[in-house]
């Protein structure tokens, strides 16, 4: 390829990811469903979007890299502390017992629908064990399941990732030398591949250790360099063993996360833009390698072992997970309808399947259409039917707001009484004894514990879907809104502050404020003292003269606040929330 076609290939690639997601998140749904066939079109109809014509031998080395930075990013939303009891007992029995178990379904089903050869079959068996973090996430957000459905869903996507890819790399290995040693063998050097990345991991951990908390870089020098940490060690257990430096990269974010003195919080924006751009580009190039001359005699076998797959191996693995555990019913039916394949198998089977033709193993020219079909039909079929699914099994979160209110002051404690009343369930905290004593007589749920504390360690918000920093103190809300924005399960708001330039942390966090540019968290205060209150109306009731709107509570039970930057348009049947005499 010339320079300009490689320059419009590169440029399409990009625009075409980045696209395919926008009109994905326009048309609420998870970006994978847009960008498999958009990638698959521009593969037909174009010869410029070709991973190996632009690329050519770099792409699968830096398909695994880019892999290896997304597992780091979901190890960075795995903390050990929320994983508890019973879910993490679920956790580990799904990777124990899911791996060999839809090792063997897949092989099977493989083996007698589509007519492949053992070699190739059991390839497709071990890449579609993997499910995939990428996937489940945006899936998990859309239907919102209960909480630790969610968590046992998110930990086993993220762990059995890694797991999946070094099972493949030995399964694939094996293949390539033409060995039929027996399985003490392949099991001695699929552990010898774990130890590798544990190793890895281990190196990764001390020079993450070294550059953010010994040589402590800034911000923007210490993302980066955390960055290259990721890439290079995994580089260097790549090449000592195929992909174990996806364990390595798994491991360094979980550390990460869950050791002390480690300020991930302000690195993670870098983390996931640069993740749904690797996303994008990754689904868009591996789907246009596939031709539609490579699916068209696999579309109906392909049917076959997804039912497989969706219809007995996924029951049966969750049946076993779940057993005498205290999930009940609808959380163990959930689990059992919840696989998609992603972005792993896809990369995985970009990466063995040429090998392994060019090595003249009987079908292996299948293997990336095979696994093409897999990702599309069990993504499509999860997408269309979590919902209703979740909806039907009782295990989906309400939509009515759950807010948590800080402050003691008597105006946010009459603000927790008209939102109880209009039938949110609030959760208020405060610091002083006094204002908590007061709380409890207005009959309101009290938090017990340090708020940064116990919100650090996810116990404080759990089922929470909004905060409202409401005390006096403008620097306390602006330092709390940075921290809690990405421990809540939803929107951060803070008050106010008195003027601009007041305060020391107040004019410099982030955090959008609420009510309009006049209402300051002074000028409520005044206002009360001057005998204004907080009181409800319908929305098809007059508004007193020199009412402040300050929330509308929607009739499904959801809070939308006034800011400056929106304020909600109210219906009949909504109830507004306002400040007046």
């Amino acid at each position: 390829m010339t320079a300009n076609q490689i320059l419009i290939g590169l440029g399409l690639t990009v625009a075409l990811a980045v696209g395919s997601q926008v009109l994905a998140s326009r048309l609420r749904l998870p970006a994978i469903i847009v960008l498999l066939p958009v990638g698959f079109a521009a593969g037909a109809l174009t010869g410029d979007v070709n991973p190996g014509k632009l690329l050519g031998p770099t792409f699968q080395p830096m398909v695994s890299l880019a892999v290896a930075v997304i597992l780091y990013d979901a190890g960075l939303g795995l903390e050990l502390g929320k994983l508890k009891g019973h879910p993490r007992r679920v956790v580990w029995r799904l990777i124990a017992i899911g791996v060999p178990a839809s090792l063997a379904l897949g092989f099977g089903a493989a083996l007698l629908l589509l007519g492949l050869p053992s070699q190739a079959a059991l390839m497709i068996g071990a890449i579609l064990v993997v499910s995939g973090p990428t996937v489940v996430g945006p899936l998990l957000a859309f239907v919102r399941p209960s909480e630790r459905v969610q968590q046992i869903l998110a930990w086993e996507g993220s762990l059995i990732d890694p797991v999946g890819a070094i099972l493949g790399a030995v399964i694939f290995h094996g293949i390539m030398a033409g060995t039929r040693h027996g399985f003490g063998s392949q099991l001695g050097q699929f552990l010898a591949s774990i130890a590798i990345g544990v190793a890895g991991g281990a190196v990764g951990v001390v020079l993450l250790v070294v550059l953010l908390r010994v040589l402590r870089l800034g911000e923007v020098l210490g993302t980066t360099a955390q960055l290259a940490a990721v890439i290079a060690v995994a580089a260097a257990c790549d090449v000592l063993r195929d992909d174990t430096g996806l364990i390595a990269a798994i491991i360094m974010g979980l550390a990460v996360t869950n050791m002390k003195g480690f300020d991930i919080s302000a690195r993670r924006p870098f983390f996931e833009t640069l993740i749904q751009l690797i996303i994008g580009l990754l689904f868009i190039s591996i789907s246009a390698t596939v031709t539609p001359a490579s699916i068209r005699h696999l579309i109906l076998p392909t049917l076959g072992l997804v039912a497989v797959l969706v219809l007995v191996a996924r029951p049966l693995v969750a049946w076993a997970a779940t057993l005498r555990t205290d999930l009940n019913r609808g959380e163990r039916g959930f689990v059992g309808w919840m696989a998609p394949r992603g972005i792993i198998a896809a990369a995985t089977a970009s990466t063995f399947a040429p090998a392994l033709s060019a090595q003249h193993v009987g079908g292996a020219q299948k293997i990336l259409p095979v696994t093409f079909l897999v990702i599309v039909l069990t993504v499509t079929l999860y997408s269309l039917t979590a919902v209703p699914v979740a909806r039907r099994l009782g295990v989906t979160r309400p939509a009515r707001t759950r807010p948590l209110l800080v402050g003691g002051d008597p105006w946010v404690i009459e603000l927790g009484t008209a939102l109880q009343s209009a039938g949110l369930p609030v959760l208020m905290w405060a610091g002083a004894e006094t204002q908590r004593g007061q709380i409890r007589d207005a009959g309101l749920e009290l938090a017990t514990g340090e708020l940064l504390a116990a919100a650090i360690e996810g116990a404080l918000l759990e089922g929470i879907t909004m905060v409202l920093l409401l005390t006096s103190e403008d620097d306390f809300n602006a330092l709390a809104s940075t921290i809690l924005r990405d421990n809540v399960d939803g929107p951060v708001y803070r008050l106010r502050p008195r003027q601009p330039g007041h305060g020391v942390v107040a004019p410099y966090t982030g955090g959008e404020a609420l009510f309009g540019a006049e209402l300051t968290g002074d000028a409520v205060i005044q206002r009360y003292r001057s005998g204004a209150r907080i009181m409800s109306r319908r929305g098809c009731d007059p508004l007193p003269a020199a009412a402040e709107v300050l929330f509308v509570i929607r009739a499904d039970g959801r809070l939308a606040p006034v800011t400056d930057k929106s304020r909600p348009a109210h219906q009949d049947e909504d109830t507004e929330v306002v400040l007046a005499r």
